[in-house]
């Protein structure tokens, strides 16, 4: 599932794209029928909050899509081609297109509805309102594991399964560490680290999480082949050896979601 640097990458997108101008928005498969009320409108913007992305028109309804796990959304300038395959939104402007094919949720709602869904997020770590101290008053209330706290989106929004085990793994917390057990202090450094590992993703569109000590080039290593990119320390690397202790990398299911961790660098405590 796409996590929350990728939406908001492609809100910006969006917005470069469109912002301003006057769209054709339809629905080439038929399943977002509500298409209509809105075709012809001018496109204000495109905003992220977590994992859902709103764009929002002059005449006050919003889009409101959520990829889920196999949902894209890609934009391309030039004339639109006719559309192929299941292309549940088409936006068309001047210069640009873009298509949203495979997400969970693409439907027409108003403000309020909006502020309802954002009413049910926890802090976003890429926004700049977002208030670190609402997620570790209810992580400090909790004996959930961390692991699982970190990607219950009523908790922290946007965070998804890479970024949890690799902000675990980079301050040397056990991902089954209870919450009540994280101090502040603990809480305010991988507070820290997540907004600075996504704005990093913002920037590049990838997910790399290793220090410059630790990529392959300075330790003389094997780059990361894996289909996400980017070089990370525990996530899908069960089986094998961290790279800074020799260990090897552990896995198990919480919450239907695989956890990744070290066994010595995170000793459960």
């Amino acid at each position: 599932m796409p996590e929350g640097h990728t939406l908001y990458r492609l809100a910006a997108d969006i917005s470069a794209a469109f912002s301003g101008q006057r769209v054709e928005v339809t629905s080439p498969q038929g399943r977002f029928s509500d298409a209509v009320l809105v075709d012809g409108h001018v496109l204000e913007m495109a905003e992220s909050a977590g994992k859902h992305l709103f764009i929002r028109f002059d005449t006050g309804p919003t889009i409101h899509v959520h990829l889920g796990l196999i949902g894209v959304f890609s934009i391309d300038e030039g004339e639109p081609p006719p559309a192929l395959g299941a292309v549940r939104l088409r936006i068309v402007g001047p210069t640009a297109y873009a298509d949203l094919r495979g997400a969970t949720t693409c439907e027409l709602i108003t403000q309020e509805a909006v502020a309802m869904i954002l009413a049910t997020l926890g802090p976003d770590p890429l926004r700049l309102e977002a208030d670190p101290g609402k997620a570790f008053a209810r992580i400090n209330r909790s004996r959930k594991p961390v692991g699982a706290l970190l990607m219950d989106q009523s908790v922290l929004a946007g965070v998804g399964n890479v970024y949890r085990a690799e902000t675990l793994f980079r301050a040397r917390l056990h991902p089954l560490t209870p919450g009540n057990k994280v101090s502040k202090r603990r809480w305010n450094a991988l507070w820290t680290d997540l907004v600075d590992l996504m704005e990093y993703g913002v920037q590049t569109g990838r997910i790399d999480t290793v220090r410059p000590e630790h990529e392959p080039e300075a330790m003389g290593r094997q780059a990361r082949v894996d289909d996400h990119g980017g070089e990370v320390y525990v996530y899908r690397r069960h089986g094998q050896a961290c790279h800074l202790c020799g260990a090897v990398i552990r896995t198990r299911v919480l919450e239907g979601r695989n956890l990744f961790w070290c066994p010595t660098c995170q000793r459960r405590r």
